[in-house]
């Protein structure tokens, strides 16, 4: 089962991939054909099947059809009936998929067929996947081969940068990307971009009460100028009740146009252990279309510096992390915070990689401070830490601000390799942790696999 926001690509991808690896893919839109409804409230598959392959006059063969159950919250009796057809015709592809499928899910008055569904998980194209669609595979192929022990020269730096800059504008969404690599004018790809955030918005007629509808579109819009931002209440509207405005956030995440960061204390790993609920950030579902949400003008962009270069970079890195979580995997984020009396402190995300947490601080820029970074990792004893900037990849050591002071690392990356943060992590800091509680943090010297170490800076 694929689930992803409307307009990712999800019945494209299964549909084209259908065709590359089966004889034939039999496609059934349950959002449409209301007809088929009927079908599944039957428990025999293989009956299902026969009436499928007359009412559609196409045969299904097991081995050689892929079954292509597309927009299957439209009818719970179909999730009902993926049981029947794993249990009954094994040998039967099927791929379920769709956009609200959160919403069937949590209202699914049948019992569910556990161990019986692989959940996918489909996000925008991600900067790497943008790349190869405008430049080709080359560059991209180069792009995942920049390490900190070789950097990119000045020129392929400037040329990353620049196709960074595009996607800012441009995004991940799959029709603005075709649209701008058939005709290369960002005044087309303004064009989808709108019609592209009309239809989330209509969406929201699907999603309960007049009122409700409203507010979900007020708070959408709300995310798209806001990014990066806590969210209050208050700030949304002032007319609803903070119960109510928090349901439209609710919706809005069940829908994956917007992605809820909670707050995590991150003392340590699985994040999620001590999440709060109480403060949260929103993420939008793709860079493009924040612009788009704050009424940018596409045919300006080329020597636009826009006043929200910050929120767009956030974005972006939040939405690069996101689609490097394993596809089986809910993709979830954190960020850290600290209020306290002349001492707030922020962090813009907080990834968990293995037994380490790891702060992670973003900046549009080459320069900016770090304070919050430093404080994160003194308060928490730890010794690792990540910035992405547009400075070069390069591993530092820094000093933090703890008593006595203690030495740590960082790992600057510059915003175009937020994508390959995994892979640069494994070339840092090869070596497993070992010891305490507080140990992984902790650099300990090891051996280099690569013949050459990686830049090293004294910060």
């Amino acid at each position: 089962m694929l689930r992803g926001a409307r307009q990712v690509g999800k019945t494209f991808l299964v549909e084209h991939w259908g065709q590359q690896h089966f004889r034939s893919v039999l496609t059934i839109d349950l959002e449409r054909e209301h007809e088929l409804h009927s079908l599944f409230s039957q428990s025999d598959p293989v009956r299902m099947l026969e009436e499928l392959a007359l009412l559609k006059g196409q045969p299904v063969t097991a081995g050689e059809t892929l079954l292509f159950l597309d927009e299957i919250q439209a009818c719970p009796m179909a999730l009902a009936a993926l049981r029947y057809f794993f249990e009954r015709t094994p040998d039967l592809h099927v791929i379920a998929a769709g956009s609200l499928l959160d919403f069937a899910l949590r209202d699914f008055a049948h019992s569910m067929p556990v161990g019986r569904i692989e959940f996918l998980h489909l996000h925008p194209m991600s900067f790497a996947e943008f790349v190869q669609a405008v430049e080709g595979t080359p560059l991209v192929e180069h792009l995942g081969r920049i390490s900190l022990a070789e950097g990119p020269s000045e020129a392929l730096d400037r040329k990353f940068n620049d196709l960074l800059r595009l996607y800012f504008f441009v995004g991940g969404m799959p029709e603005a990307v075709r649209a701008y690599v058939e005709k290369r004018e960002l005044l087309e790809v303004q064009r989808v971009q709108t019609a592209l955030v009309q239809t989330v918005q209509d969406d929201f007629a699907k999603y309960g009460p007049r009122r409700l509808q409203d507010l979900m579109r007020r708070t959408y819009r709300h995310a798209g100028m806001n990014v990066g931002r806590k969210l209050k209440f208050v700030n949304v509207s002032r007319e609803d009740r903070a119960i109510d405005v928090r349901k439209a956030v609710e919706m809005l995440g069940l829908s994956r146009v917007v992605h809820v960061i909670h707050h995590s204390s991150a003392n340590g790993v699985p994040l999620g252990a001590e999440q709060d609920d109480r403060h949260f950030k929103l993420l939008f579902l793709d860079v493009g279309l924040v612009n788009r949400i704050c009424g940018l003008n596409l045919a300006d962009a080329d020597d636009l510096v826009t006043v929200n270069e910050g929120a767009l970079a956030e974005q972006f890195v939040g939405q690069e992390l996101l689609a490097a979580t394993p596809p089986f995997e809910d993709p979830r984020l954190y960020y850290w915070m600290r209020e306290a009396r002349n001492a707030n402190a922020e962090l813009d995300f907080v990834v968990g990689r293995g037994q380490c947490v790891l702060p992670v601080e973003v900046k549009a820029g080459k320069t900016g401070t770090l304070k919050s970074l430093f404080q994160f990792l003194a308060d928490k004893r730890l010794a690792r830490g990540v910035r992405f900037h547009l400075g070069a990849p390069v591993l530092e050591q820094i000093t933090l601000p703890s008593d006595p002071p203690a030495k740590g690392q960082l790992l600057s990356l510059p915003l175009y390799l937020a994508g390959q943060l995994d892979r640069l992590l494994a070339e840092a800091f090869p070596e497993k942790p070992r010891g305490g509680a507080h140990s992984e943090g902790v650099h300990r010297p090891g051996k280099q696999s690569a013949p050459r170490k990686p830049r090293v800076s004294a910060g």
